[in-house]
């Protein structure tokens, strides 16, 4: 297997294309762009790992598009440090076998190896042509956790395609966010998103505002009306809490999904070509199980589950998302309060049971409360919610990477406390080295000034 590493940074050119022949492959080295499309046509390669961001004319996105254009193009894994939610999702949509954070271990490499070896013989033409917009609106889901990293990856896959998308996850974890990063990133992007929250209507207005209804249809029906499907034309419909559903509207619903005909309350039916995407914090199965949904719809609307994990599963996200929403607060022109290492870990020891929503207005409420530049732990008191924090075995709940970055804030926070800031002390403590302390520290949102100053002694030799 001859693998072709396109990266600006000649270390870890290096340092991949080691691994990779001690691994038992061939490796082709580029170090722009523009040369790995020369050395892809001058070789005979059969997996490319490619950066994100690269100097020169052409970006990672941009080498992407143009090798998925290619006639039988082989797998390409993206590589960054600077994953977000935008080019995670851009990558998977232009065609990218998969988008991976930096550093990758040995283990990590031979697996994706494997996996792209294994696809190979099944590449095809991508569908994105050399020249076709990799930029999508300003849709925000934030995170780089490995659970919202599936999440972004799964929209990516299928925001091009017309497939029925069910989004399941509990109130507040943003299930409408991905809906219209579905809608923003796919081909319908320049039509209609329009919402309809279906737990907030009542049932005999259900249907009217679905589908319409023409003037006099019935007693207040003073203007003709398109409704939601006709008013979503070439574009994308969110069905959010689709669960919650009139049996007799799953019905007709069913319907329309079967036979893209709509049909007013008194008109007359119209064609209508819409994308759906619908969404539910209820088991569905165990519905279907009840009568309370019927079976034949909830097949048709799970073609592409997309489960979204609550954030109390999202560890490695709290502290971005609470940074994120410090920004959103803050007054024009005025710096965005800071959040202490105290406080990032009392945001972590909460079990969140509204999810993001909840840490939104949590952080809200803390800027408009709290006077100063910083917030510290007594910015707000969860204690007082219904709700308590994580005991022993909601620590250990979740997923490992999970349960591994509670773990790490945690430990990391009392280090820095006991070494009073002093990173390479704090670094000491927890017997690792000080470059790899920063990166933890940014991951999980201690500030700058949750260090000091205190002069560091000499060592011995310098961090690895």
């Amino acid at each position: 297997m001859n693998v072709l590493i396109i990266d600006d940074d000649s270390g870890l050119r290096q340092s991949l294309s080691e691994t990779i022949v001690d691994l038992g492959h061939q490796a082709t080295t580029a170090m722009s762009g523009r040369e790995g499309l020369t050395r892809l046509r001058a070789c005979n390669i059969d997996a490319v790992l490619l950066d994100l961001r690269m100097a020169g004319e052409l970006d990672g996105l941009s080498t992407l598009a143009r090798i998925r254009a290619s006639d039988s193009p082989p797998p390409v894994a993206i590589l960054t440090a600077y994953a977000t939610a935008e080019n995670t999702i851009e990558a998977m949509r232009l065609g990218a076998f998969d988008h991976l954070t930096k550093p990758i271990g040995r283990n990590d490499l031979k697996d994706l190896l494997a996996r792209m070896l294994l696809a190979r013989s099944s590449a095809v033409r991508g569908p994105i042509e050399d020249g076709a917009t990799t930029d999508a609106g300003g849709t925000t889901l934030i995170g780089s956790s490995m659970a919202i990293r599936e999440v972004q990856k799964l929209i990516g896959l299928a925001a091009d395609s017309d497939a029925l998308v069910l989004i399941r996850g509990e109130t507040g974890t943003g299930k409408e966010l991905v809906a219209r990063a579905l809608h923003d990133h796919g081909r319908r992007s320049k039509h209609p998103f329009i919402a309809v929250n279906c737990a907030a209507i009542p049932s005999d207005l259900l249907e009217s505002e679905l589908f319409g209804h023409v003037k006099g249809a019935f007693t207040g029906a003073g203007a003709d009306r398109l409704g939601a499907f006709r008013e979503a034309d070439r574009g994308t419909l969110f069905l959010d809490e689709i669960g919650d559903m009139p049996v007799a509207m799953q019905a007709k619903i069913l319907r329309v999904l079967q036979d893209n005909v709509v049909t007013p309350v008194g008109g007359r039916s119209a064609v209508v070509d819409v994308r759906i995407v619908a969404a539910t914090h209820c088991n569905l199965q165990d519905m279907v199980a009840k009568g309370m949904f019927r079976e034949d719809l909830y097949y048709r609307l799970n073609v592409v589950p997309i489960t979204l994990p609550p954030l109390r599963e999202r560890l490695s996200d709290i502290v971005p998302l609470a940074e994120y929403f410090l920004r959103l607060a803050a007054s024009p022109g005025v710096p965005p309060k800071r959040l202490t290492a105290a406080l990032a870990s009392h945001l972590l020891a909460y079990s969140w049971p509204g999810n993001v929503r909840e840490l939104k207005n949590a952080i809200e409420r803390a800027v408009v409360m709290v006077r100063g530049e910083t917030l510290g732990a007594d910015a707000f008191d969860l204690s007082h919610e219904t709700h308590e924090t994580l005991d022993a075995n909601a620590w250990l709940s979740g997923d490992l990477p999970g349960a591994v970055a509670r773990l790490e804030a945690e430990m990391i926070r009392r280090a820095l406390v006991a070494s009073e800031g002093n990173r390479t002390l704090a670094a000491r403590r927890l017997n690792i080295n000080r470059q790899l302390l920063y990166t933890k520290m940014q991951r999980y949102g201690f500030a700058d000034d949750d260090a000091s100053e205190i002069p560091t002694s000499p060592v011995g030799k310098a961090d690895s």
